[in-house]
């Protein structure tokens, strides 16, 4: 094993939580002279240091390592917002899709100034994520204006400082976002996940939506989740989402969406399972 490659790797997890060797070694116990060996590769970590090490930097020991990782080209997970806009504002045109249009006419007031996190420096518009959701529900032929419109309303009232009568949708839309929002339930009650997911259950259409956007955070999680919350958040994929795909399947006109959403909710939950 190479120890300056250890080292490197070390020193470029370190730096990119903003942490000095200083502040590295208090959080492990260690002097910062013993950071500075190892990140010169003179000595590596003893195995009583690795938990911490691992935990502190988010460095997998694997990732640690390595004997050679492969050096990506990383390149944005999102689209441009812009163009999904435009696309979904054209369809929602020629379809007649009125709640559709109005929902778009709110979401820079709901989201325009909000961004999605990078790790890698691919911040981009919150937008991005409703639009993509809608985007995917109209690939798989789901073309119905509460089904557009939730897409794109999902985290209003969640995200922003609108509410639920401002929303410029129908019932069944505005209880879609109901059932979806979080701060809409008790968020001291330590079921809360529970409660949540089974009155989702009992409205197929939230279900739908709820996939749609699981399956858009499942595919960007790697560019600003740490490892600890990819890790809770593909547990909680495979504690609820099963439950929730039955829900869907049972709506004939959905069945071919219940097919694709289960292939990539399933696929991306197993993989995130294997390397994590």
């Amino acid at each position: 094993m190479n120890n300056k490659l250890i080292g490197s790797r070390i020193k470029a997890a370190r730096q990119a939580k903003g942490l000095s060797q200083e502040q590295l070694g208090g959080k492990l116990g260690v002097s910062f002279q013993a950071i500075s060996s190892w990140e010169t590769g003179k000595f590596i970590p003893d195995s009583d240091h690795l938990p911490a090490l691992s935990k502190v930097l988010d460095l997998s020991l694997d990732a640690l390592f390595a004997e050679e990782l492969p050096r990506w080209e990383l390149k944005p997970v999102n689209f441009n917002y812009s163009h999904m806009f435009s696309f979904v504002k054209g369809r929602a045109q020629m379809l007649g899709f009125t709640q559709t249009l109005a929902v778009l006419d709110l979401l820079r007031r709901a989201h325009g100034d909000q961004t999605r996190d990078s790790k890698n420096g691919f911040e981009t518009s919150y937008m991005v994520h409703p639009l993509t959701m809608a985007c995917h529900a109209l690939a798989m032929g789901l073309k119905n204006d509460d089904i557009i419109a939730a897409c794109l309303a999902h985290d209003m009232v969640e995200d922003s400082d609108l509410k639920l009568s401002d929303l410029p949708v129908g019932e069944q839309v505005r209880e879609v976002v109901r059932l979806v929002s979080y701060n809409t339930y008790d968020e001291s009650r330590p079921d809360l996940d529970d409660v949540y997911f089974e009155n989702i259950r009992k409205n197929p259409m939230a279900c739908l939506i709820k996939c749609l956007d699981r399956c858009n955070n499942l595919a960007g999680m790697a560019d600003c989740f740490t490892r600890k919350r990819m890790a809770n958040y593909t547990a909680l994929t495979d504690k609820y989402y099963p439950a929730i795909l039955e829900v869907i399947k049972k709506v004939p006109e959905w069945n071919d969406a219940w097919w694709l959403l289960r292939y990539q909710l399933m696929t991306m939950t197993e993989t995130y399972k294997r390397l994590l």
